[in-house]
């Protein structure tokens, strides 16, 4: 077998509404239009990766490191310019944590508590 690339990820949401407003408005990624999904949910397309939300009743905790959050499952996807990413977040009430290493990366949780990494590339 030889894997050639990540096609998706699926993240469990418990309010749709809530999750495509972090997603669409905060993140600003786009919705993809090109099929709907069989079951309570929505998709993104970034490039080539598609990002499902998979709504349910509720989503167990995954933290199992609360002090740094990058220890934890959790999603990345790069940016063009995190400072502006950084007060995004902070401006709408987001947690943030910086790289632990001091790289250009921050962690972010959206609604469900689902970790986001944004590195600026």
């Amino acid at each position: 077998m030889h894997i050639t690339k990540c096609l998706h990820a699926a993240l469990l949401v418990t309010d749709l509404q809530r999750a495509e407003n972090f997603y669409s408005n905060i993140l600003g990624l786009s919705k993809s239009e090109m099929r709907s999904l069989n079951f309570p949910g929505t998709w993104y397309q970034i490039g080539d990766f598609q990002l499902h939300l998979i709504v349910v009743p509720t989503v167990p905790s995954q933290i199992q490191n609360a002090e740094k959050w990058g220890r934890n499952s959790h999603i990345s996807f790069a940016v063009d310019d995190l400072e502006t990413a950084k007060q995004r977040l902070i401006a709408h009430n987001y947690p943030i944590q910086t790289s632990a290493f001091g790289r250009p990366a921050l962690f972010t949780k959206d609604p469900d508590n689902n970790i986001i990494e944004l590195s600026q590339v």
